[in-house]
């Protein structure tokens, strides 16, 4: 591990933490949520990932102007300290888990998987969600769940995907 930067769980939730302080507001200013903010050590250097979205997806012109915003911030602030960093500015993959309302909502009209806290699970595509739970269509049936019921709920990758309208 010589040459690697160390650093302790603690120190990198808590500089996480204080990038997602310093990036919430210049972010939401131009539309967009921070979904994850992680550092990762790259031999000498670190790697700083952060993904950001908004309602209805981002493009890439957009994770541009993101990257933009996120270096102008970071370069009048020493959160990141001395140590040098690359940083990367994505969006999310599809694989992220739902664990927000605003999740939800974005993904209105996909299939997801869902895991309930009671160890049952099963697969529907989400027609409604409000800050509480969601309405999914399971089966044909509509079914609403609180997130509160929800242990773990991914987006299921479909190849040709229903339209919205059927």
């Amino acid at each position: 591990m010589q040459g690697e930067i160390a650093l302790s769980a603690e120190r990198k939730d808590a500089i996480a933490s204080a990038i997602e302080e310093a990036l919430a507001d210049p972010l939401v200013a131009l539309g967009f949520d921070i979904e994850a903010v992680e550092i990762t050590p790259a031999g000498k250097r670190r790697i700083l990932r952060i993904a950001v979205d908004k309602d209805g997806g981002i493009t890439h012109e957009e994770v541009t102007e993101a990257t933009r915003e996120v270096n102008r911030v970071l370069d009048e602030s020493d959160v990141m300290g001395e140590q040098p960093y690359t940083l990367e500015v994505t969006s999310p993959g599809v694989d992220r888990p739902l664990t927000l309302p605003r999740h939800w909502r974005r993904n209105k009209g996909r299939l997801v998987k869902v895991t309930a806290t009671d160890g049952s699970a099963f697969t529907g595509r989400v027609k409604e969600s409000d800050e509480e739970r969601v309405t999914l269509e399971v089966s044909g049936k509509r079914r609403e769940v609180a997130y509160a019921d929800v242990k773990k709920a991914l987006v299921q990758i479909e190849f040709k995907r229903i339209d919205e309208g059927e």
